[in-house]
């Protein structure tokens, strides 16, 4: 009798220590699940946000972003580029004929150096892109992630690069450039050979003169010096062009000296200056491009973009322009 209570009771103290066992084993799984479900969150954070190097610092930003404000006009084109319609862009860009009918539904925030930021706060964006500016784009990261680009540091298709690793779209910029250089060597033999050795000028009248566009600040420079490699004039070439800048401002009286056998022009859109000062000029009746009808007028707001979709259209224009006119 006595050994049979001995063994109910050690029976009963196995049961319990087998009971134990099995709860700590939970409790470690469980413990064990949530360490598992923690990394895998981690894991998915990481895998949706990345960090991008712009001229205002090291930015988390989304991995695929799908809701971007684009305030910088120069840009808008390189996201539509890439298949991206933004959910806001600046009033000039809404003007802009070669967006006809791609910016359909896209909101206006107002003028790109100073946009609404309460039209930008409704519109809830995971992806904010601007000018490098210090004070717009301490406001625009209170709304969003802000990519600050300095304009002109890189070429057009390194941007368009830059946007398309930005977005996850590496693939389709890889295939816009593919397909534009392709165009620019079927034709640049031929465009070549249609101007020979005249000289091309790209001219706006302004308030205060004349500028002269170079090879990388719109009006075209970048197909016609760039891609085509005509010659421009030579005080252009050494002050537009040589010099990196893009662009040059000159006087009236010196207008003989940058204007080329065939000019591109049209008013500078920047401010509201009668271009007739220039153009209704002795100096500009006079020129030899005036004279034989070699001068090309350029939209003054279209022309002012040099993004990959607006190129894209100012290639054929240009083509177009100098086979009837060199």
């Amino acid at each position: 009798m006595k050994n049979k209570k001995i063994f109910i009771v050690l029976l009963m103290c196995i049961t319990l220590l087998i009971g134990f066992l099995s709860a700590c084993g939970q409790d470690t799984d469980s413990n064990n699940s949530t360490d598992n479900d923690l990394e895998e969150s981690e894991e998915k954070h990481e895998k949706e946000t990345k960090t991008f190097e712009a001229a205002n610092g090291t930015v988390e930003i989304p991995s695929h972003p799908e809701r971007i404000i684009v305030v910088a006009d120069s840009y808008v084109g390189y996201f539509l580029t890439l298949g991206i319609q933004p959910i806001g862009v600046s009033d000039f860009s809404m003007e802009n004929r070669y967006f006809e009918g791609k910016l359909d539904g896209v909101e206006s925030i107002g003028e790109s150096n100073n946009p609404s930021m309460e039209k930008m706060v409704d519109l809830n964006p995971d992806l904010i892109i601007t000018f490098n500016d210090a004070n717009a784009v301490e406001n625009l990261e209170k709304i969003a992630p802000t990519i600050a680009i300095n304009y002109g540091e890189k070429s057009y298709k390194e941007q368009l690069k830059e946007f398309g690793d930005m977005t996850g779209r590496e693939k389709e910029a890889d295939e816009w450039i593919e397909q534009w250089e392709s165009k620019i060597a079927e034709w640049k033999p031929k465009i070549q050979e249609i101007v020979g050795d005249q000289t091309v000028s790209i001219l706006s009248p302004f308030s205060k003169g004349i500028y002269a566009f170079g090879h990388n600040f719109g009006r075209g420079g970048e197909i016609i010096y760039d891609e085509f490699d005509l010659k421009a004039p030579e005080t252009v070439q050494e002050i537009a062009i040589d010099s990196g800048e893009g662009w040059a401002d000159f006087s009236l009286e010196t207008l003989p000296e940058i204007a080329g056998d065939i000019i591109f022009t049209c008013p500078w859109s920047g401010d509201e200056a009668d271009p007739e000062h220039v153009y209704g000029s002795k100096l500009w009746e006079e020129l030899p491009a005036v004279k034989q009808d070699r001068v090309i007028e350029l939209d003054p707001d279209a022309a002012f973009f040099n993004d990959p979709t607006s190129l894209d259209q100012q290639l054929d224009f240009i083509i177009e322009s100098l086979q009837n006119n060199a």
